[in-house]
């Protein structure tokens, strides 16, 4: 598709969206059939109600994760969610900053943190109830062959459900995403570059999909515009032992640091931490961040989603070029200058996002 193309393909999946973010509900959930019958159901009119959210986050059905009830219920919200993955007290931690206690320490204090946020105007105001696709990214998305800025279909709905309007506010699809830094620069090959978005049609696109949002999308739009201080303990307090601590950890220094001037009620519920402990959060989100970094080089310059997805007729190339992006990628942190930052092969190894390429 050209430029054109895609901008009007863009509004057209804007207009889709705007019929479901449309639709008004009276509590979060999944939607059911109204056959099921269960006492935990909202009854809704045409043969539906709400029941449990069928969500990934809530319910741990991505391959790999586990759950342990030992020290929470079923999953109930982010908090019980984010305590139902740590494994249980005695468990050996996968790093000496990673402790079971960490973990459980944190998640108590973003509870409270949770807790005061709710019941804060702007938030409840950014938390409409509202009906969204769990990944509306490209390879969910049908076009006609004969005219691409016609939708001929959305498909993977299974994990859909009813959120806080905020919940999708943070969310960019990959057709409306910006391109992002290159962690190593001139490092890529010329070959690997040919399949990043060009950064004048990606400006256009996003720019098209905010307008989208803007005028066919309020609950979405409005929530975009609320203070992230007051909604990312929301977004994170469910992927600790997943992401690590530390990311949990930057956003309750982040709410806490700016707790007065968010016109939050006095005291704040989690302390800052000392100078010394401060210092070597600060070290590990650095190194957080240029995982994050490099993991989003790697899915612009094969163009995959962050699972690491690859069609099967795309694998042998696919598969080709990650190997050369990884070979590419240890030669540039074995030759780089002393000023730059402080990675080496070992942390490279440690921080890549997806399996290590077998290389001879």
């Amino acid at each position: 598709m050209d430029s054109v193309q895609k901008i009007q393909c863009i509004k057209a999946i804007g207009m889709k969206i705007q019929q479901i973010a449309a639709l008004n509900f009276p509590a979060y959930g999944s939607l059911y059939s109204a056959a099921v019958k269960s006492p935990l159901n909202i009854p809704l009119t045409q043969g539906f109600c709400i029941g449990p959210s069928c969500r990934t986050r809530y319910w741990d059905c991505n391959v790999g994760e586990q759950r342990s009830y030992a020290l929470a219920r079923p999953n109930r919200g982010p908090f019980d969610t984010g305590i139902s993955r740590i494994p249980p007290r005695g468990t050996s931690p996968r790093t000496p900053s990673e402790l079971i206690t960490t973990h459980i320490d944190l998640l108590s204090y973003g509870r409270k943190i949770l807790h005061k946020l709710a019941s804060d105007a702007r938030v409840i105001a950014a938390a409409a109830p509202t009906l969204h696709h769990a990944d509306l990214n490209k390879r969910n998305i049908f076009v006609l062959d004969d005219d691409p800025t016609v939708i001929a279909d959305i498909i993977d709905w299974q994990s859909s459900s009813i959120e806080p309007a905020f919940e999708y506010a943070d969310e960019t699809p990959d057709f409306a995403a910006l391109p992002e830094p290159e962690l190593l620069d001139a490092e890529f090959s010329d070959a690997a570059r040919d399949h990043q978005p060009n950064d004048e049609t990606a400006e256009l696109c996003h720019a098209a999909y905010e307008a989208c949002l803007q005028g066919m999308v309020p609950k979405i739009a409005g929530a975009r515009h609320v203070d992230k201080n007051l909604l990312r303990p929301f977004r994170y307090s469910h992927r600790t032992w997943g992401d690590g601590a530390v990311v949990l950890r930057q956003e309750l220094i982040g709410t806490a640091a700016r707790w007065n001037e968010l016109g939050l009620p006095s005291p704040c519920p989690y302390p800052i931490p000392t100078a010394e402990a401060l210092s070597d959060h600060q070290q590990e989100y650095k190194d957080l961040l240029a995982a994050h970094k490099l993991k989003r080089q790697i899915m612009e310059v094969l163009d995959i989603p962050s699972d690491g997805w690859v069609p099967s007729e795309a694998w042998a190339a696919t598969k080709d070029m990650y190997k050369q992006v990884f070979e590419t990628s240890v030669h540039a942190v074995k030759n780089k200058d002393e000023d730059d930052y402080d990675l080496d092969e070992e942390k490279l190894r440690n921080m890549w996002p997806f399996d290590i390429p077998n290389v001879v």
